[in-house]
């Protein structure tokens, strides 16, 4: 059956335009949340993954070089400023709460850094990984702009952390839910700090599914854990890595 030549037209323009690689982006998207929703909302198949990998296989497909891509798919990289700073929206709907309790939030912050960079040289060091890994890997529970600054202010691989930020996150997401059924966790804030600091930009998401506060605390936790992480885990790395 021919193609209709005003489809081949419309092919042409948008081919040549930065525009046809935002409606793929928002296509691929839009796909993966129904596939999981399908799924039954299985954090095994979230969104962001099922996006991704979706994009990578289109762009190997049609050869096309990232940099094209990225002609049209930065107008939604444009965006993610404006996203982060309206988390400030929640924060302030529950200011009286993150006033009451801003000490032992900051406590449980410094905490996970610890915890999440002391792991990670514990784990690459028993595993005999090389240092340019370990300095590549340590700011994993970090969000992905920020983990790629410090991976690459350290001595690290910029990409190599950014991949991992997405493995880890998808790895909160999944365990999470999970975690706080054993231990009988429920309150929302609770939650919603332990998944943004520990899963991020994924984890923040997840939250805002669960309810208002726990989303406004997993922003919190995302936003706070990126500040302190730029200024510990290079000193961390320095005298211990």
């Amino acid at each position: 059956m021919p193609v209709p030549d005003a489809f081949l037209d419309l092919w042409v323009y948008m081919a040549a335009s930065p525009l046809l690689h935002l409606l793929l982006t928002l296509l691929a998207f839009m796909l993966a949340q129904w596939v999981n929703r399908r799924a039954g909302g299985t954090p095994f198949l979230h969104p962001v993954l099922v996006a991704i990998a979706l994009l990578v296989s289109l762009l190997l497909l049609t050869g096309t070089p990232y940099s094209t891509y990225f002609e049209g798919a930065q107008f939604i990289h444009f965006l993610l400023g404006p996203a982060i700073v309206a988390l400030a929206v929640p924060l302030y709907d529950h200011r009286e709460r993150i006033r009451r309790e801003f000490l032992p939030l900051m406590l449980a912050c410094v905490a996970g850094i610890l915890t999440a960079v002391g792991s990670t040289i514990l784990l690459v060091r028993l595993l005999g990984g090389r240092e340019d890994t370990l300095l590549s890997l340590a700011p994993k529970s970090v969000t992905s702009p920020i983990a790629m600054g410090i991976a690459e202010q350290i001595g690290g691989y910029p990409a190599l952390a950014a991949g991992i930020v997405l493995i880890t996150g998808a790895i909160g997401c999944v365990l999470g839910p999970p975690i706080f059924k054993l231990l009988r966790i429920k309150d929302h804030a609770v939650q919603g700090f332990a998944m943004g600091l520990a899963a991020h930009g994924f984890g923040t998401a997840q939250c805002f599914s669960y309810s208002n506060l726990a989303g406004a605390f997993a922003g919190l936790a995302m936003g706070v854990t990126g500040l302190l992480s730029a200024f510990l885990i290079p000193l961390i790395m320095r005298f211990f890595a």
